[in-house]
């Protein structure tokens, strides 16, 4: 897979496809890397170039800086950063849960660099600072459970929690809690602190000024992000929901071919 060095990051990822096709850039969620979406890249590199990537403080991507390189405003730049190295001026975004806020920030900010976005179980954030403080207090307690106890342990609490309750029966699941391992503690305590929902900035007042075409996608059994998808919709004009049956938290892994079929439906 091919490193590419843009500013301060030196990113690991790998282009799919006919790159004369139009291109899909492929966010995943805290955690993940470059390999989350394997199982439908086939079916997406049919009509699609596709960029997976693994983004900082995951995966084999390198962060050559200091804490504020962690932080969504400078990913999300250093991003921009490689799809100009690429020569990509126009793609389709998808992102995933920690990955669907990375996107929803870049498509506000950098809205003329994407035709169509699609984001799964994914968040505007938090719209109080009293919410946001207790969150960042959680999120550096996350942190220290990360960096202070066995990995395995942490992925065993992780995955017990209840968003992820039907992620756990999908049949790849041990294959990415394989994958998971391959992280290090102490760059996902980084992201989580620098990039977690506490931190990152709030961009509910912000949805109204959207104007690309947008899908979210959320699992049937995922109600605290339905309720808060359905928010989105009220106040972004260019947004439709989806809500996938038999799904939660995380529908590209519990069901990729359901997932792949309402992406090209919405591209096409």
């Amino acid at each position: 897979m091919p490193q590419w060095r843009v500013g301060c990051y030196s990113f690991y990822g790998e282009l799919h496809g006919d790159r004369t096709q139009p291109i899909i850039l492929l966010l995943h969620g805290f955690m993940g890397n470059c390999r989350d979406f394997d199982p439908a890249i086939p079916s997406l590199s049919q009509h699609f170039s596709c960029l997976t990537i693994d983004l900082p403080g995951q995966g084999k991507t390198q962060v050559l800086a200091g804490d504020e390189a962690y932080q969504i405003p400078a990913i999300a730049s250093g991003l921009i950063g490689l799809l100009d190295y690429l020569k990509i001026d126009n793609c389709v975004l998808i992102g995933y849960s920690m990955g669907g806020r990375l996107g929803l920030y870049l498509i506000l900010h950098y809205p003329t660099r994407f035709k169509q976005a699609i984001l799964e179980s994914a968040s505007p954030g938090l719209k109080t600072e009293i919410e946001r403080s207790q969150r960042r207090l959680s999120d550096n307690q996350i942190a220290n459970k990360l960096q202070n106890s066995n990995f395995q342990d942490f992925l065993n609490w992780w995955y017990s929690l209840p968003l992820f309750t039907s992620f756990k029966n999908s049949p790849n699941f041990d294959k990415i809690i394989g994958d998971r391992l391959k992280n290090n503690p102490t760059e996902l305590a980084k992201i989580l602190i620098n990039s977690g929902t506490g931190t990152q900035p709030t961009l509910w007042d912000k949805l109204s000024q959207n104007q690309i075409p947008l899908l979210l996608l959320v699992g049937e059994f995922d109600h605290k992000f339905k309720q808060i998808n359905r928010e989105i919709t009220g106040l972004c004009t260019f947004a439709t929901i989806k809500i996938v049956p038999g799904c939660g938290h995380n529908i590209h892994g519990e069901n990729p071919q359901i997932w792949v079929d309402l992406i090209l439906d919405f591209i096409s």
